[in-house]
C-alpha cells in the first residue's frame, strides 16, 4: 500500500514524552494512530536530567498514572534510584523523584508502543500542516509523501528549527545530535500561530571512572516508598548511590573570566531561558555574594559509566568547560564524555490553544509539549496525554481544583508564559488537596469514564477504596486524637498515610474543599465561545482585547486572564444577568 493513501484518525508528531503519551491515550481509544519521529532512537529520549518526578513533576506524573497513561508504569520499571523530596515540609508537597535508566527507559517505551496494534510509528520528518476550512486533514512529509487523518498532535520539543551552542560554536541540530526539523515552523507560521523563541540547556557528562566519589557526599535513595504508578506492586530497588560536592570560588572565578566566552553572554542567544532552571553563568552572575553552589552526580544507566552533573548546566566553550570541572572537588580529574551546551528553538503562544490544547484557528490541530513554551518531561507528558484524548474526540478539560495538569494547561492558556513554564506547588491553590497519594482517588473514575482506564487498573482502584473506607472505619478516637498530636507512628504504607494526612490536616482540608466548591461555582458560570466582547461597553478596551483573545470558557477563567480586573468580572456578571441570551 502506498503512503499517499493511508489515513489514520490521529498522527502524533514527535515521539518525546508528549508524543508518546498522546499517542498512546489516543490508540487506548480506540483511534487508528501514527506516530512520527525524525529518529527511532529518540523516542523517550531523556535528552537532559536522567530524572523523572521531582517537586511537584512527582505529582504530575502520579495524575498521569492515575488517568491510564504510561510514564509513571515507564518510570517505575527502569528506575535504579528513588527518593521522596521535601519529606520535613508536609504531606502537600511530598514528591518522588527517580532517577531513571536513560538508555533502559527509552527502550521500554519504544517497544510498549511498537507492540500496541493500533500504533504505526514512522521515521520521518513533517514539512506540512494540511488544512481545509480551518480544519486539519492530513500532513505532508519532506519526502513529498502526504497522510490523510482526522486530527494532528504536534509534539516536536525542542526540535523547531533548533540550534546547539557551545561558545562561539552553533550547530543546526536538535539535541545530543538528532536531527532537528527545519521545515514545520513555516506551515504553522501559514496557520496564524504566533513563533517565539526558547532557550534551555544541559550540564556536561563525565566518565565515573574518573570520579573521586570518596570526596563527595552519598546522596541514597529512600526504601519502600510510594511509587508512581498505582498499579507497581512491589517498591523500587534502589541500585546506584547518588552524589553532591559543592562549587567553589576557584569554579566561579573560572567561569567570570570566562563569560564573555559563553553562548548566554556573548549576544550568540537570543531565545528566553528558564528562570527557575539557570545556567551555572546565571548563578554566578545573579547570586554574586554565594561562595558555592551544588552540584549532584547522578548515574545515566546501568549500561555506561556516564554520570550527569546536575548544577552546572553552561555553554563555556569546551576548554573552560573543562577546567570549570575540574575545579570542583570529587571531579578534579574527571573526563568530560558530552559536553553541555545550550539549546535554542522554535514554541508558539499558548495563549492561542483552548484549554483541550486545541489550536483555536483550525479544528483538529493540537500543540503538547514544549512547543507550548514549557520545560520538563512531566510537564510534557501531561499535555500529551490530554491532547491525545481529545484529538481522539473524547472531550477533557481539567480543572485547577481536581488536578495538577488542569493548573499546568489553565495557566498556559489562561496566562500564557513568557519563559520556559516549570510546575511548582506553589502555583496550585489547592494543593493539599492535590496530593500524590490521592491522585488516583481524584482522577481514575474520570479515566474510566473516557475509556482509558482499562478493567485491571479499575478493579486495582477500587480495592484500594474500599480498603481506605475499611481504614478509615477502624481508626478509633484515641489513635485519631494521637494522630492529630503526632505522637502515632504505628500506621505506615501509602493508604496509611493518606488517611493520616485525612486526619492530620482535617480542618484545613474542609476549608479547602470550601473553597473548591466556590471555585466549581464559578467554572458552572459559562461564557459563550462565540461571543465578541467589544459589545460591553462597560468594560476597560484592554479587558475587550484580551477576553476576545482568550474566549473564556467560564468566570473563572476570565477571572484568571492577566489584565482583566475584578472591576470587569462584576461587569461581565451584570452584564449576562442582564443579556442571558447571549
Amino acid at each position: 500500500m502506498e503512503m499517499q493513501s493511508k489515513n489514520y484518525d490521529v498522527i502524533v508528531i514527535g515521539a518525546g514524552h508528549a508524543g508518546c503519551e498522546a499517542a498512546f491515550a489516543a490508540s487506548r481509544l480506540g483511534s487508528r494512530v501514527l506516530l512520527i519521529t525524525i529518529n527511532l532512537d529518540s523516542i523517550a529520549y531523556l535528552a537532559c536530567n536522567p530524572s523523572i518526578g521531582g517537586t511537584a513533576k512527582g505529582h504530575l506524573v502520579c495524575e498521569i498514572d492515575a488517568l491510564g497513561g504510561l510514564m509513571g508504569i515507564i518510570a517505575d520499571k527502569t528506575a535504579i534510584q528513588i527518593r521522596m523530596l521535601n519529606v520535613a515540609k508536609g504531606s502537600a508537597v511530598f514528591s518522588l523523584r527517580a532517577q531513571s535508566d536513560k538508555i533502559k527507559y527509552h527502550s521500554t517505551m519504544k517497544q510498549t508502543l511498537e507492540n500496541i496494534e493500533n500504533i504505526s510509528i514512522l521515521q520521518a520528518e513533517v514539512s506540512e500542516i494540511l488544512t481545509s476550512n480551518n480544519a486539519v486533514n492530513g500532513i505532508a512529509l519532506t519526502t513529498g509523501e502526504k497522510i490523510v487523518c482526522k486530527s494532528v498532535v504536534i509534539a516536536t520539543g525542542v526540535y523547531l528549527d533548533s540550534k546547539i551552542l557551545i561558545g562561539s560554536h552553533v550547530v543546526n541540530s536538535g539535541p545530543s545530535g538528532f536531527a532537528n526539523s527545519r521545515h514545520l515552523t513555516a506551515s504553522l507560521k501559514r496557520l496564524g500561530l504566533e513563533i517565539r523563541r526558547f532557550k534551555t540547556g544541559t550540564p556536561p557528562r563525565v566518565n565515573s571512572r574518573t570520579v573521586a566519589f570518596e570526596k563527595t557526599t552519598p546522596q541514597p535513595g529512600d526504601d519502600s516508598i510510594q511509587t508512581f504508578s498505582f498499579l507497581t506492586k512491589k517498591p523500587i530497588k534502589n541500585k546506584v548511590m547518588c552524589h553532591l560536592t559543592y562549587t567553589n570560588p576557584e569554579t566561579h572565578k573560572i567561569i567570570s573570566d570566562n563569560i564573555h566566552k559563553s553562548a548566554m553572554y556573548s549576544g550568540n542567544i537570543v531565545g528566553t531561558g528558564a528562570r527557575y532552571c539557570p545556567s551555572i553563568e546565571d548563578k554566578i552572575v545573579r547570586f554574586p555574594d554565594r561562595d558555592r553552589h551544588q552540584v549532584f552526580l547522578e548515574p545515566e544507566s546501568l549500561s555506561t559509566n556516564e554520570i550527569y552533573l546536575q548544577g552546572i548546566s553552561t555553554s563555556l566553550p569546551t576548554d573552560i568547560q573543562e577546567k570549570l570541572v575540574q575545579s570542583i572537588q570529587g571531579l578534579e580529574n574527571a573526563q568530560i564524555m558530552r559536553s553541555a551546551y545550550a539549546i535554542e528553538y522554535d514554541c508558539i503562544n499558548s495563549l492561542q490553544l483552548a484549554p483541550t490544547l486545541e489550536y483555536k484557528n483550525c479544528q483538529g490541530l493540537y500543540f503538547a509539549g514544549q512547543i507550548n513554551g514549557t520545560s520538563g518531561y512531566e510537564e510534557a507528558a501531561a499535555q500529551g496525554l490530554v491532547a491525545g484524548i481529545n484529538a481522539a474526540g473524547k472531550k477533557l478539560i481539567l480543572s485547577r481544583t481536581n488536578s495538577y495538569i488542569g493548573v499546568l494547561i489553565d495557566d498556559l492558556v489562561t496566562v500564557g508564559t513568557d519563559e520556559p513554564y516549570r510546575m511548582f506547588t506553589s502555583r496550585a491553590e489547592h494543593r493539599l488537596y492535590l496530593r500524590q497519594d490521592n491522585a488516583d482517588a481524584r482522577l481514575t473514575p474520570i479515566g474510566r469514564r473516557i475509556g482509558l482506564v482499562d478493567n485491571k487498573r479499575w478493579r486495582t482502584f477500587q480495592s484500594k477504596m474500599k480498603h481506605l473506607d475499611s481504614l478509615r472505619k477502624s481508626i478509633t478516637k484515641k489513635q485519631e486524637q494521637e494522630i492529630k498530636q503526632g505522637t502515632l507512628t504505628s500506621l505506615k504504607g501509602d493508604i496509611n498515610n493518606t488517611v493520616l494526612t485525612e486526619i492530620k490536616y482535617a480542618g484545613y482540608l474542609a476549608r479547602e474543599q470550601s473553597k473548591i466548591a466556590e471555585a466549581k461555582r464559578c467554572e458552572a458560570s459559562a461564557l459563550p465561545s462565540d461571543f465578541d466582547y467589544t459589545q460591553i461597553k462597560a468594560l476597560r478596551r484592554e479587558s475587550q482585547i484580551k477576553l476576545n483573545q482568550i474566549k473564556p470558557q467560564n468566570i473563572s477563567q476570565a477571572a484568571r486572564i492577566s489584565g482583566v480586573t475584578p472591576a470587569d468580572i462584576n461587569v461581565l456578571l451584570v452584564y449576562f444577568k442582564k443579556n442571558p441570551k447571549n
